[in-house]
């Protein structure tokens, strides 16, 4: 996501730092770079030539062109104003003073409804509230089941009344809440190919029985100004509270996370950022801003750590590493919790000062932890305490048990030796670590199996 607009924003920026004292002729030119990165990545034009004329008002005055650092100037002015282009403030659900708090969730048909009725559901979970997912999608198949599939993964209770009319299904299920305590529903509805009124009618009248707290959009990143049109018509008819930008994990130029604001002034509330069921994510615009003008998400990578790590298993690993006693069944535990935050490649781009910019092009192989782990799993409890054990015959038991080769065994073993020695350095004070993706051969080719390494 906004990888081409970042690429291009900050190859703008740097060489406007190069130009020392800026004249009001380099910033014309930067902005006209700024609009075209706009254009390319799919932003509304309106929006785009409102951004520029706000950003170039700002930049020209004298404060900026008086400034010892006016290209840094220039970038602080363009990260505040993409900040209140998405919404300023961070979008957050309206909980009702006296429960249940009803969530309409309402898109066009293979947007991602249902899947994202419960991630919204585990969302808020975890936060210590307890969830009713609604099936009021009679007309699509296997979406009752497909609602009662995930509310079962995640022990969220789903209420149906099969092919009832779904006014009706969602007026029962406002009972059923009350009944069962339950004090957030979540009403996932039906969707249409397109927009028409025989859709429209029928969420009017879902709204106007339960009177809704919030009416979420889901709308499909991936569909560009479509998903902005698509909000800008709902907003008209129904009166959103807020949208559901799904996909952004995928091949997209992300125009519509830079435009729906603008467009319908609807607030993104939630990001979907994958399949998992935890893979939903508050939209927090300054830190999506920081993220295109590769200034990291440390925040954001902060909190999915925080989420991840057990903090028991981390002061036991503390302690071991002041020791000098992390083992091989430690280093797979690490990776295990690693797994949890999601792609590598998701948590480079949170990186900031550039760091995951430069790591971008180092081919990350997520099999290449399943057959790190394979590895490990292959050896005895005592072969992991102490790889010194490990000799040419142990080796190609390991190398068979695993399904890897010899030569596999012999570099994780090398690798985890170089790895111990870096440990000592935390038992230092001001020793510092970090995650290395192993080396690449020649000509920028892998150099066999590479495994991530501390």
């Amino acid at each position: 996501m906004f990888q081409g607009l970042s690429e291009k924003l900050q190859e703008t920026f740097k060489r406007l730092k190069g130009k020392g004292r800026l004249k009001e002729a380099d910033v014309n030119e930067a902005m006209r770079e700024v609009r075209v990165a706009l254009l390319e990545a799919d932003v509304n034009f309106k929006v785009v030539k409102d951004f520029v004329a706000k950003v170039k008002e700002r930049s020209i005055g004298q404060e900026v062109l008086e400034s010892l650092s006016p290209a840094q100037f220039v970038i602080k002015i363009v990260h505040e104003e993409m900040i209140e282009l998405m919404g300023g403030a961070t979008g957050k659900i309206l909980i009702a003073p006296k429960p249940p708090t009803v969530i309409l969730l309402i898109g066009l048909q293979g947007a991602g409804k249902t899947t994202h009725a419960a991630k919204l559901a585990n969302m808020l979970k975890k936060q210590g509230k307890h969830p009713l997912l609604v099936a009021c999608d009679i007309y699509r198949p296997a979406a009752i089941k497909q609602l009662q599939v995930l509310g079962d993964q995640l022990e969220v209770p789903v209420f149906s009344m099969g092919q009832d009319a779904p006014v009706d299904i969602a007026r029962a299920s406002i009972k059923h809440a009350n009944s069962n305590g339950q004090d957030v529903v979540i009403i996932d509805t039906a969707g249409r190919l397109h927009i028409n009124e025989e859709l429209m009618s029928e969420l009017r009248d879902i709204k106007a029985s339960v009177k809704p707290h919030e009416i979420l959009l889901v709308v499909d990143a991936m569909t560009g100004q479509d998903a902005v049109n698509v909000a800008e018509s709902f907003h008209k008819d129904l009166g959103l509270d807020g949208v559901i930008l799904t996909k952004l994990d995928g091949d997209t130029r992300g125009g519509a996370a830079l435009s729906i604001k603008a467009v319908t002034g609807c607030t993104i509330k939630f990001a979907g950022t994958g399949e998992k069921m935890d893979a939903l994510e508050p939209f927090h615009p300054d830190r999506m801003a920081s993220r295109i003008l590769g200034m990291g998400d440390v925040l954001t990578l902060i909190e999915k750590a925080q989420e991840s790590f057990d903090e028991k298993k981390a002061k036991e690993m503390e302690q071991k590493l002041r020791k000098s006693e992390f083992t091989l069944d430690d280093f797979l535990d690490q990776m295990q919790q690693m797994k949890k935050m999601g792609p590598i490649s998701s948590i480079l781009e949170m990186l900031p000062g550039g760091m995951g910019k430069q790591l971008k092009d180092v081919q990350i192989d997520e099999k290449d932890t399943a057959h790190l782990e394979a590895i490990i799993r292959s050896m005895t409890m005592e072969e992991r305490r102490k790889p010194i054990v490990i000799k040419d015959s142990r080796k190609k038991r390991i190398a068979k048990g695993s399904g890897t080769s010899v030569q596999d065994v012999g570099r994780l073993l090398k690798q985890f030796e170089q790895m111990q020695k870096m440990m000592k350095q935390f038992a230092n004070p001001g020793g510092m670590g970090m995650l290395g993706m192993g080396k690449k051969g020649k000509k920028g080719k892998k150099a066999g199996m590479r495994f991530p390494t501390l």
